[in-house]
């Protein structure tokens, strides 16, 4: 009993809730700024920012050693995944509330467990097929046909959850050769130089306000991620994998603190269904164990 209050598991915790928040955040000033920018120039000046920020921060500590990959074909495969998420979900993000986006993209660890199986060749459990089936009755509940959110731009959100989960197969192929500081600065310097041949014919300037929110976002992104990467080391993510999902609580109060969405009550069931299930498939297998990550 005394081991569930040690220091180190607490701070894992308190990392990811501040990882969480920082995302959620993100995805609100994305939100915000997609109705006066294109997501193309919304995206690369928040992969600039982030890529600049990670140099800055990494380089003193590996040097150029931060840039050796044994696997390049993979983590330009993973940088481009992530660049299709951000996307596809700011774009949905457009014109669906900020907390049914978020619940929508929920449903990558119940797609990373389909994919599992042909990908990488692991084993699905029956309790984990069951939990599949439970997120995919919340993503039909929550959008039910004839609802206001069941419109193809649905299918956007849906589309970056594919997208994501993909990049999360890759991340798990990469942890075996590559360092995360790495393979999140590779990824980052791939978006930045993807963008760059695309957003110059989107450019807009934005006003001293905007530009500030637009430094923020970067900001934010970089801070969620080294957050994300601490709570990572301090815990093992059997026992942090419930609390990454209190993003969707806080998308919601954010949803409506600065944009007035209350989700109604299908919408609540179905986030309730969808993070029953991505629990639920996350969960450890029996005689597991839940040694911390070093």
């Amino acid at each position: 009993m005394q081991s569930m209050f040690k220091p180190q598991l607490l701070q894992g915790i308190l990392c990811m809730c501040g990882a969480i928040f920082l995302f959620a955040g993100s995805d609100a000033l994305s939100k915000y700024l997609a109705g006066f920018y294109a997501v193309v120039m919304i995206i690369w000046v928040r992969y600039i920012i982030h890529s600049s920020l990670m140099l800055v921060v990494m380089l003193p500590r590996s040097g150029f050693a931060v840039f050796k990959t044994r696997n390049p074909g993979l983590q330009l495969l993973r940088g481009l995944c992530m660049v299709g998420t951000n996307m596809l979900f700011i774009s949905a993000l457009r014109y669906i509330p900020l907390a049914e986006g978020t619940a929508i993209v929920y449903l990558t660890p119940l797609i990373v467990t389909i994919l599992s199986g042909p990908l990488l060749g692991e084993r699905v459990r029956p309790l984990q097929w069951f939990a599949v089936s439970l997120g995919f009755v919340g993503v039909l509940v929550m959008l039910r046909p004839g609802g206001a959110l069941f419109t193809s731009v649905s299918l956007l959100a849906v589309g970056a959850a594919f997208t994501f989960s993909l990049y999360q197969l890759i991340t798990r192929k990469l942890n075996a050769t590559d360092s995360s500081a790495t393979t999140n600065l590779l990824s980052g310097l791939v978006g930045s130089a993807a963008l760059t041949f695309i957003a110059p014919f989107f450019w807009q300037t934005p006003s001293a306000h905007h530009a500030l929110l637009l430094l923020a976002l970067g900001v934010s992104a970089l801070l969620s991620h080294l957050l994300m990467t601490e709570a990572y080391k301090h815990t093992n993510p059997a026992t942090l994998a419930p609390f990454t999902y209190g993003q969707l609580i806080f998308a919601g109060l954010i949803g409506y603190l600065f944009f007035g969405h209350i989700p109604d009550l299908y919408s609540v069931i179905g986030i309730t269904i969808i993070c029953a299930g991505g629990i639920l498939v996350l969960s450890p297998k029996p005689g597991a164990g839940t040694r911390n990550v070093q």
